[in-house]
């Protein structure tokens, strides 16, 4: 994997790849699809997201609704754009990682690219139904 396509195995943080005063951090994991490779379901790659957690926060990323969107191309390619409860959160440079190797491992994805953005801001209102339970926060 070159020094500009991070992963979870190489010690590095997102960070050691962005350009001083940087808004939005991207990671990328996965290779190309072999023409005619059979592509992946949506709901396969939102079970593989729901593996990936805040070590804060006992639930996962999907449920507490961080991911905005996620775009399965034609040829495997896969597009993610999720955010963090907060800027400051301790893992925001490990959970895009996370989440492009969490898809990335899914049969019938190719290359990915997570994107952490900021707008819009989260909020509680995003979280689906299991996590206000299991986090009380109806």
């Amino acid at each position: 994997m070159s020094a500009d396509r991070p992963n979870a195995n190489d010690g590095l943080s997102l960070q050691d790849f962005m350009p001083a005063g940087a808004g939005d951090t991207v990671a990328h994991a996965g290779k190309p699809l072999d023409p005619g490779a059979p592509l992946a379901n949506k709901e396969a790659v939102i079970e593989a997201m729901k593996t990936v957690h805040d070590p804060e926060i006992p639930v996962n990323i999907y449920d507490l609704g961080l991911i905005y969107a996620l775009d399965i191309a034609e040829d495997g390619s896969t597009q993610v754009q999720m955010t963090l409860t907060a800027p400051a959160c301790p893992v925001a440079g490990q959970m895009p990682i996370d989440v492009a190797n969490a898809v990335a491992g899914v049969d019938g994805i190719g290359e990915v690219t997570v994107e952490l953005v900021w707008e819009p801001a989260w909020t509680k209102d995003r979280m689906s139904e299991e996590a206000r339970l299991a986090l009380d926060m109806w």
